[in-house]
């Protein structure tokens, strides 16, 4: 048999190609190798010379340890997720605080007040309210213990605040407060000497970790701070506002909507105090107030206050007020009150200033009321002008004696006369005319005294503005039945004796007293107030005539108002000096001055009225004290004004008889 070898056979060393490779020998179906035979041999590793071959590992051990690995990685994610959400939840909540949204209020810039003319006499400018973050200063925010104590320590100086108040805001009862303020309406140069030293110490904690920014939760609103031009001026009018911003007397209490506008709001997100710009915010822009017009004017304003100021000065006196009113709008031209008070500085007021004596005091008038009962008298046509009166030196009704300022013999007066020697007897005399007994008379003159005002408020709206005191008179006293005539036992405020005498010059008409003429909204339009109401008091007759028989109180050399004349211009006028209570002690200490009138007293234009209360040195006269105020501000009034002076005098109507 032959054996068959497995073993390629050797290549031939002659050019030509090669022999194919023989394949290895297949296995056979027959029978095995015979005995002797060599076994085939196995393969093995690869014959030298030959190329490696790489063969690729099982995947499965990769994938175990991939799988693995991710099972960590999501297992640390399950527990750090527990951690946050149950295990430290308020500790996260308590960081997620500080980077809440937060709402803060934008202030709406409050209206100015001007005079008719538009000068400023109340304006706003620009101020910060100084707030902090309590939280920000506990010891795990600055990592100090004090932190509280190093931020007012440096604050205090700046805002001439009480450090020790400054700390207890800093360090609230309540640990959660975010939010409290320092400091009210400082001025802008105020905040800038806060931030500046806030981001130096801001940037000295940069490069040294040792330093503490204590201001780093101190932040300001901006906000605005009421301001008065003027001090002094028309303070009686105009108020003040108090420390939150809002008006607290006089016309910035009385109009307080329309003056402060409506507040925004503002809602953003903050870290740490700061503004985060790319989270967001929401914004509703303030509507600003609307400016107040007056019928104020400035410059006679000042006149009135000037004047007044003088006399009380002079005269050492409690007070003393002035005002003047044009005769035939009703609008109020000055206030004056004296002493007044700076709106700026309440600190140093003294608390009895504040306020409008003018409309808040009430007063026995004196004999300037005894025009309402010359009105009553002549309306009713009980007499006139130039019915002789009979006055005694001493007249006795009820259980007491009457008499005049001074004693004299028996006078034979007109009634005309009555009035200008401001006789209180006469003026007794003729009121009893008014009806067939003395409780008819009454009744009557208390209707007119009604009319006129008296025992009303004026129509002004003023916060705090009095009645005055008119009892009906069936609870008029026996006394009162003969003292109200003469104005004694009636109370009245300045602006309704002043209304009382603008009726008179207005032909009988009376119209409401106002203050403000109109206003102008965030749009700029000019919107006008409500025409006043006007009422017919008396007939024009009866007031043409008392304007005749108030020139001779001026006029005649017989007259008590004298020192009131005005060269070219005819003025028509009435003095007063009634007993007055002290509102201390309710019973009468010293006396109320006055003086009232218009000019020129045959076309009317301006009402001025003038009350100096409790004049302790010098006269105490009303036509001694008042009357010299009356002139200077009537004189200044008129020219300002630009009223030509009239023509010559009529004829003066008779004082006296002869019987």
């Amino acid at each position: 048999m032959t054996e068959v070898s497995d073993r390629e056979p050797p290549r031939r060393r002659v050019p030509g190609p090669a022999r194919p490779v023989r394949p290895a020998a297949r296995n056979r179906t027959g029978p095995g190798p015979g005995p002797g035979a060599r076994p085939a041999r196995r393969p093995g590793g690869p014959r030298p010379g030959a190329p490696k071959v790489i063969r690729l590992g099982s995947p499965r051990p990769r994938l175990r340890l991939v799988g693995v690995g991710l099972t960590l990685v999501m297992l640390a994610f399950v527990v750090r997720l527990f951690q946050v959400q149950a295990v430290d939840a308020s500790t996260y909540a308590g960081k997620a605080e500080r980077n809440r949204y937060v709402g803060q209020v934008l202030a709406a810039e409050r209206g100015e007040i001007t005079d008719r003319n538009g000068v400023a006499l109340a304006t706003s400018e620009d101020a910060y309210d100084i707030t902090a973050d309590p939280t920000m200063f506990a010891p795990d925010e600055l990592k100090v213990t004090d932190g509280p104590e190093q931020a007012a320590a440096l604050l205090a100086p700046i805002l001439g605040a009480d450090q020790e108040e400054l700390v207890r805001k800093l360090r609230p009862d309540n640990p959660s407060l975010r939010y409290v303020k320092l400091a009210g309406r400082q001025t802008p140069q105020v905040w800038k000497q806060i931030k500046d030293l806030k981001a130096a110490l801001a940037k000295k904690a940069e490069s040294d970790p040792s330093t503490v920014n204590a201001l780093a939760g101190v932040f300001s609103v901006p906000t605005s701070k009421r301001v008065y031009p003027n001090n002094e001026l028309a303070a009686g009018i105009l108020g003040w506002v108090n420390a939150e911003g809002k008006g607290s007397g006089g016309v910035e209490l009385q109009l307080e909507k329309r003056l402060a506008g409506e507040d925004g709001k503002i809602r953003y997100a903050q870290s740490g105090g700061r503004l985060v710009p790319t989270a967001g915010s929401t914004e509703t822009p303030a509507v600003p107030g609307s400016d107040i017009e007056l019928t104020i004017d400035r410059d006679i304003q000042w006149a009135a206050q000037n004047a007044i100021s003088k006399q009380v000065e002079e005269s050492a006196a409690d007070r003393g007020y002035v005002i003047v009113q044009d005769t035939r709008t009703g609008e109020v031209l000055a206030m004056a009150n004296a002493p007044g008070f700076d709106p700026n500085d309440l600190s140093e007021a003294d608390p009895k200033t504040l306020g409008n004596a003018a409309l808040q005091d009430a007063f026995e008038p004196g004999s300037t009321a005894k025009v309402l009962s010359m009105a009553a008298v002549l309306e009713e046509n009980a007499a006139t002008p130039g019915t002789h009166v009979v006055v005694p030196n001493r007249l006795h009704r009820g259980d007491r004696l009457f008499k005049d300022d001074i004693d004299h013999p028996t006078w034979y007066l007109t009634l005309n006369g009555v009035l200008a020697k401001s006789s209180n007897i006469g003026t007794i005399l003729a009121t009893g005319q008014l009806g067939k007994t003395q409780g008819q008379a009454n009744k009557v003159l208390y209707d007119y005294l009604r009319r006129f005002g008296l025992g009303s408020h004026t129509g002004l709206g003023f916060p705090g503005e009095t009645k005055g005191i008119l009892a009906p008179p069936d609870d008029w006293s026996t006394s009162q039945q003969y003292t109200i005539p003469f104005g004694q036992g009636v109370s009245i405020n300045a602006m309704q004796a002043a209304s009382v005498y603008s009726t008179i010059a207005n032909g009988g008409v009376r119209v409401e007293p106002t203050l403000v003429r109109g206003s102008k909204g965030p749009d700029g339009r000019f919107t006008p107030a409500p025409k006043p109401k006007e009422t017919r008091v008396v007939g024009e007759k009866t007031a043409k005539t008392l304007a005749r028989m108030l020139e001779s109180v001026v006029d005649d050399e017989e007259g008590t108002g004298t020192k009131a004349r005005i060269p070219g211009y005819r003025v028509a006028g009435k003095t007063g000096t009634a007993n007055r209570v002290d509102p201390a002690t309710g019973k009468y200490h010293g006396y109320t001055s006055s003086f009232a009138g218009f000019a020129p007293a045959d076309k009317p234009r301006i009402t001025v009225y003038c009350v100096i209360q409790n004049a302790t040195q010098g006269s105490y006269f009303g036509g001694q004290i008042c009357g010299p105020v009356f002139k200077q501000v009537m004189e200044f009034s008129l020219k300002t004004l630009q009223v030509p002076p009239t023509g010559a005098a009529p004829a003066a109507l008779p004082v006296t008889y002869q019987p």
